[in-house]
């Protein structure tokens, strides 16, 4: 698994933190998807931990997100992972349009580990909804990161607009081949 190191947008007030991430795809459209944010973790806003379920809009504060778009075609899914261990799968047609619950069989798994200037949250997700998408697939990486104060921080592969967006395809630049890793 390659480790991407994630960047703030230029107009973010960003915290002494730095953000990477890996993916990968395992057996049977399995992603595995790990976010390290390390530094300063004691300033940043955390959500506490609670039992693991689907929620809706995590991304109002500290979350950690990947978009999965096929090769071809307009659709895409986002996925969000708090460190609450509370999850969301969306499915969207094109560019954020369609937006609905993405339909999964098994919920995912979220493991978090947090020291003193390191947060780690390992995700496991199985994509079987897209099992008919044709490869390579192309996966933006991002993270939500908030301080107590309650700014935050937009950090992406690559930041094509004025304005942080992470539903822009063209910061979709991990490329996942199909062939487990």
């Amino acid at each position: 698994m390659t480790l991407h190191e994630l960047i703030a947008h230029p107009q973010d007030h960003a915290p002494a933190t730095k953000v990477a991430a890996r993916v990968e795809i395992e057996r049977d459209l399995r992603l595995k998807l790990e976010w390290s944010l390390t530094g300063d973790v004691e300033g940043l806003a955390i959500p506490r931990r609670s039992a693991s379920r689907r929620a809706d809009r995590l991304w109002e504060h500290t979350c950690f997100e990947a978009f999965v778009a096929p090769a071809s075609g307009t659709r895409y899914c986002e996925l969000n992972f708090a460190p609450s261990t509370r999850w969301a799968a969306y499915a969207f047609d094109d560019y954020r349009h369609g937006m609905r619950p993405l339909d999964l069989a098994i919920p995912p798994t979220v493991k978090v580990v947090t020291t003193a200037n390191e947060l780690r949250v390992t995700a496991a997700i199985e994509l079987d909804g897209l099992a008919d998408a044709p490869w390579p697939w192309r996966i933006g990486l991002t993270a939500v990161v908030e301080d107590r104060a309650g700014g935050r921080a937009y950090y992406a592969l690559e930041h094509p607009r004025d304005k942080p967006d992470f539903h822009d395809a063209a910061a979709f630049t991990v490329i996942l081949d199909g062939r487990a890793g």
